[in-house]
């Protein structure tokens, strides 16, 4: 697990896609991804819409920005994997909060074979830390 945790980590559909458009570049200033985003003709979306959402992933504690020459630019504190694993671990917690195993069994139950063998697999690498963690 990433040792730094954005403040909010739910994200809107506009706050997700630019982003992901950060990730992409790397670092961005406020026009690299609104021409990002108009580079789809069939989108329309204001340059200060751009600055507003880059403002509030800034505050939620997905991105930092830093001043050069007379534009901001803006940059992940993050990578796209370590925001994959802080929602997937965020989400399954919330998923056990349900806390009646046999609603989870219920639905465990209910998974297709790829799925299952996934949860196998997760079963055995936890051993596998486990164990290790005992041997220390």
């Amino acid at each position: 697990m990433p040792s730094y945790r954005p403040k909010q980590l739910s994200l809107g559909p506009l706050e997700a896609e630019i982003l992901e458009i950060i990730w992409q570049l790397g670092s961005a200033t406020t026009k690299d991804v609104h021409e990002r985003i108009l580079a789809d003709p069939d989108r329309e979306l204001a340059y200060a819409s751009v600055t507003t959402v880059l403002r509030r992933l800034t505050q939620k504690g997905w991105l930092t920005c830093d001043r050069q020459d007379r534009a901001f630019r803006w940059q992940p504190l993050l990578s796209q994997e370590q925001a994959r694993m802080l929602q997937a671990h965020d989400q399954l917690k919330r998923f056990l909060a349900v806390g009646n195993p046999d609603i989870i069994a219920a639905f465990a139950d209910s998974l297709d074979q790829a799925s299952l063998e996934q949860i196998d697999a997760i079963a055995q690498r936890l051993q596998a830390i486990r164990e290790a963690r005992e041997e220390q």
